[in-house]
C-alpha cells in the first residue's frame, strides 16, 4: 500500500494514531511522521507493519485479541474472549473468528435509522409482539459460545429471546447496510449464518449501487433485487409494512449530490 492509500484506510477505519501505533508496534511519533508527511522515506519494516493494520479488512480480526489470547487461533475464540475485548473496540465473533467492525459512515447510520423508525412506527399501535431493534446490540445467533453478531437492524417477534445482555437466538428479520469493509462478510459469511440459524428474512442494502437485496427464507424466494426507487414489503408481516426506498433516497439525497464534487465521497 502507498502512504496515501494508508491515509484513506485510516479514515475509513476510523483509527487514531495511537490505535495504529498500538496495533502495529510502530512508535506513535513515527506513525505521526509517516501520516503527516514529515518522514519522506519511511523504512520498509515500518510500512509493512502499518500495512498489516490498514490492509484488507474483509478477514481482519482484532489484533488486540490475538495478542491477549495468543495461545488461541482464529476459530477457537469464545464468548469468554469476546467479553474481554475493550468496550471501545467493536467486533463480531462468528464461528470462533473475530472480525473487526469499523465505525459506520453517515449514509450507513442515516439509512439504518430511517428504516428502523419506519419499522417502529408500524408497531406503535401495540398490536402483535414483534419488536424492531437497532445496533449496537449483541445477538447470540446460534445460542452457543462461538458466535455473537451485531446486525444493523433486527425484528424479534419472540420476546422471550430478548434478555438483558443480548438477543438470545435468531431474530425473525435482519437488515445489514453494506460498507466497503464489511461487504464480503455480510454477503457471504453472515448470509449463510442467518439462513442456517433460522432468520426468516434478510435484507442487504447497498448504498453505493442503490440496491436492496432481499432473502425471503420463509417462502424460499431469494434473492430479490430492488432499486432505490422501489417499495419493498416486509414479508414477515405479510407485506403490511412497506419501506419506500424513494423516501430513503430522498432522506440522504444531499450526500449523493455532494458526492458529485470530487472533493467529497459517499
Amino acid at each position: 500500500m502507498t502512504v496515501q492509500e494508508m491515509k484513506e484506510r485510516k479514515k475509513e477505519l476510523g483509527y487514531t494514531y495511537a490505535q495504529i501505533a498500538e496495533l502495529s508496534g510502530v512508535p506513535l511519533g513515527t506513525v505521526q511522521k509517516v501520516f503527516n508527511g514529515t518522514s519522506s522515506s519511511p523504512r520498509y519494516e515500518t510500512l509493512r507493519a502499518l500495512e498489516q493494520v490498514l490492509g484488507d479488512s474483509q478477514n481482519l480480526y482484532i489484533r488486540e485479541a490475538q495478542s491477549a489470547y495468543g495461545a488461541k487461533q482464529q476459530g477457537e475464540y469464545t464468548l469468554e474472549d469476546y467479553y474481554q475485548i475493550p468496550d471501545d473496540i467493536r467486533v463480531e465473533l462468528i464461528d470462533g473468528v473475530f472480525y473487526n467492525m469499523t465505525a459506520p459512515t453517515s449514509p450507513h447510520q442515516l439509512i439504518a435509522g430511517f428504516i428502523y423508525a419506519k419499522l417502529l412506527g408500524h408497531t406503535a399501535s401495540g398490536t402483535g409482539s414483534c419488536l424492531p431493534m437497532i445496533s449496537p446490540l449483541d445477538v447470540q445467533l446460534d445460542c452457543d459460545e462461538k458466535t455473537m453478531v451485531q446486525p444493523d437492524v433486527i425484528i424479534v417477534c419472540d420476546r422471550d429471546k430478548i434478555i438483558n445482555r443480548c438477543v438470545y437466538g435468531a431474530p425473525d428479520f435482519v437488515i445489514e447496510v453494506l460498507s466497503k469493509s464489511t461487504k464480503k462478510k455480510d454477503m457471504v459469511i453472515k448470509l449463510n449464518k442467518y439462513m442456517k440459524a433460522g432468520v426468516r428474512e434478510y435484507w442487504m442494502i447497498d448504498p453505493f449501487k442503490l440496491k436492496v437485496i432481499v432473502y425471503d427464507f420463509d417462502h424460499d424466494e431469494y434473492p430479490i433485487i430492488y432499486g432505490f426507487d422501489a417499495k419493498v414489503p416486509v414479508q414477515i408481516w405479510a407485506g403490511e409494512c412497506i419501506i419506500d426506498f424513494q423516501e430513503v433516497y430522498e432522506h440522504i439525497r444531499f450526500l449523493y449530490e455532494r458526492n458529485q464534487n470530487p472533493a467529497h465521497e459517499l
